[in-house]
């Protein structure tokens, strides 16, 4: 009876159908026979590229955090403020939930998916597994739906939009550099980090 490698087998996520898995050409999009559920999208990007992509999406998460991303001015006077100057804003007006939901969704989810996806792919690109790679990839799982800088980056524009009624608004680079941010999260997340998984069922074997 002939066998077949575990990493060569895909199982959907959906009616746990096993595919044999094979070579995907670009912009190919791979489909469960049975249910039409995704099971992986071609991409080009190798450990090093994606590596690359990590590294700057963090260079300019701390611009995003340490610039100003709005100026309010009224009569005269002009006040601007930072991320966080706006969530311990909202703490210190009694607004401690909605504090803590920003802080998670828009500082420490960001902060942990790329250091976790960098620490991963730092191994990766020498075809080694990453120490605790298992509890790693479980947490990526689970903070994945809830990085939500393009939630953020849209209530802004529109919120400077409305406040232009009232005030003088001016976005400043902080809210710029969360819309590139927002661009790199986004390439980067639909990377199918499940080559990871086979990557260590091969050094299992």
């Amino acid at each position: 009876m002939s066998t077949t490698s575990p990493e060569a087998l895909q199982i959907c996520e959906e009616c746990d159908t096993v595919h044999r898995r094979r070579a995907m050409t670009h912009g190919e999009v791979g489909k469960c026979a049975c249910c039409g559920a995704t099971l992986e999208h071609y991409h080009s990007l190798d450990p090093n590229a994606m590596l690359a992509l990590v590294l700057t999406a963090f260079v300019v998460f701390i611009q995003a955090n340490l610039w100003p991303i709005v100026t309010l001015g009224l009569n005269g006077r002009q006040s601007s403020t930072t991320l966080w100057g706006a969530i311990i804003a909202m703490w210190q007006e009694q607004a401690q939930v909605i504090a803590v939901i920003a802080a998670a969704t828009l500082f420490f989810f960001p902060l942990v998916k790329m250091l976790s996806i960098g620490w991963l792919l730092w191994f990766a690109r020498q075809h080694r597994c990453a120490p605790g790679f298992v509890p790693i990839m479980v947490t990526l799982h689970y903070i994945g739906p809830w990085t939500m800088s393009e939630v953020f980056v849209l209530g802004a524009l529109v919120a400077i939009v409305k406040a232009k009624v009232y005030f003088d608004v001016m976005a400043d680079p902080g809210i710029y550099a969360y819309a590139v941010l927002t661009v790199l999260i986004t390439i980067f997340a639909r990377v199918d980090m499940r080559e990871l998984w086979n990557m260590r069922m091969k050094e299992s074997v």
